[in-house]
């Protein structure tokens, strides 16, 4: 049995993973100035993973937001972290401005991506943008062209990336551990109440108006409305701001399955589902029930569901060679299974089932995805979710949606960069 098939050393791997994530990088002579886009829960969430994993090599040092209250609570959390009060803005354009700023963190919804992301780019900041990279293919390839010309960092928000067990999953399968792969099974499976957050149905701030939550930037490019404070609080669920699963689920499940198979854009992408869960009471637009079929020209398929009704199995990823199995588990779990059909290879049949978890993984793994970018903006790295990445993943996502709202497979073509309704 190879080294790397040792529990033992796989253990000891993944540890060593764990451990560097958990250590900030030292002997910086300045810190890096961060500016904050979007203070809601997400924002929030990536400010204590960039002190914890990070500190004393940068400083969130402004935040935005267009909600007064998100604002206060940004601010708050910034002094908490570190002991200094940051700028505070309404605009983001006002914060893009501040020459004291180098590098931005955009954290608002789906729709606000494309633009903001053009504009700090503009401003030359480096970017650290949450997935999805846009909100349709036309502003995705609008991003690329813009990119190129750039010389700002950009990492994309799918952090599954830095996690430990994604990496150790991808390098036992390049060393041949479960033989060839044709396909992955990816799965994301929640439950919740009909006002849980599982449902993306966020608390709704009993104060919140058109004035202290600034409709207009809320709506930005999105089709003009009068002010609805769900559309506000809880975009996910319709259409004009978020594609739901495709892309605040299925993109992360998409884009690791790249990485740890070195895998691009899918050939085809056949997707079904709908509203069938949340029926009563609720005026959600975006499927609570998913499931697409993607085809890869080199012999490659992915098997996606989600549905967010029962939660029993989780979320994972279950990558299926000829010669056996290794499947993540709920970011934290890494598992091998060999085959052992009748008839297998001696060299497999010697191999033994293994198993490691590594507690807390997914918070460890979005601290690396900040570290990666800030060494990459110091020319130590290079980013390892970068926008091309992001863009493929996109890509997937918005196809899938296309596929679904018109009944009938889409087919991409690479070397042109664009689709076909089949």
């Amino acid at each position: 049995m190879s080294e790397i098939l040792s529990r033992r050393n796989l253990l000891e791997q993944t540890a060593a993973m764990a451990a560097a994530a958990a250590a900030p990088a030292l002997g910086q002579n300045s810190k890096m100035s961060i500016g904050m886009i979007g203070a809601g829960g997400r924002g929030r969430y990536l400010t204590e993973r960039a002190y914890a994993g990070n500190a004393g090599r940068m400083d969130v040092t402004a935040v935005c937001d267009a909600f007064t209250s998100n604002l206060a609570r940004g601010k708050d959390l910034i002094q908490t972290k570190s002991g200094k009060t940051p700028k505070t803005f309404a605009d983001y354009r006002d914060l893009l401005n501040d020459k004291t700023i180098d590098l931005v963190v955009i954290a608002t919804p789906e729709h606000l991506h494309h633009r903001m992301l053009l504009d700090a780019i503009a401003a030359g900041k480096h970017v650290y943008v949450e997935k999805p990279l846009a909100h349709t293919v036309e502003e995705a390839q609008e991003i690329m062209k813009a990119a190129a010309k750039s010389k700002s960092v950009i990492q994309v928000g799918t952090q599954n990336r830095s996690n430990s067990l994604y990496q150790m999953a991808r390098t036992m399968i390049h060393q041949g551990l479960i033989g060839p792969c044709h396909y992955t099974r990816a799965f994301w499976y929640r439950n919740a109440l009909p006002t849980g957050a599982g449902a993306w149905r966020y608390p709704v701030p009993a104060d919140a108006t058109p004035q202290n939550a600034d409709w207009a930037k809320f709506l930005g490019p999105a089709p003009k409305r009068e002010f609805d404070k769900n559309r506000y609080f809880q975009w996910r669920l319709y259409w004009d701001y978020s594609s739901g699963i495709a892309t605040d689920l299925m993109v992360h499940q998409t884009d690791v399955t790249a990485y740890v198979l070195d895998k691009s854009f899918p050939e085809t992408v056949l997707a079904s589902g709908g509203v069938y869960r949340w029926t009563v009471n609720d005026d959600r637009e975006v499927p609570d029930t998913w499931s697409v079929l993607l085809d890869y020209s080199d012999k490659f398929h992915v098997n996606y569901s989600c549905y967010l009704g029962n939660a029993k199995f989780g979320y994972g990823e279950q990558f299926m060679g000829d010669e056996g199995t290794i499947e993540v588990v709920n970011r934290s779990t890494l598992n091998f299974y060999p085959e052992t059909y009748q008839g297998i290879p001696a060299h497999v049949k010697e191999r033994k089932e293994m198993s490691v978890t590594i507690p807390n993984n997914d918070n460890l793994a979005v601290e690396a995805h900040i570290r990666n970018w800030l060494n990459a903006v110091e020319g130590k790295e290079k980013v390892i979710a970068p926008v091309q990445a992001g863009y493929d993943a996109a890509i997937a996502g918005f196809l899938s949606v296309i596929s679904y709202k018109q009944g009938k497979k889409v087919k991409w073509d690479t070397k042109a960069d664009k689709y076909t309704v089949l």
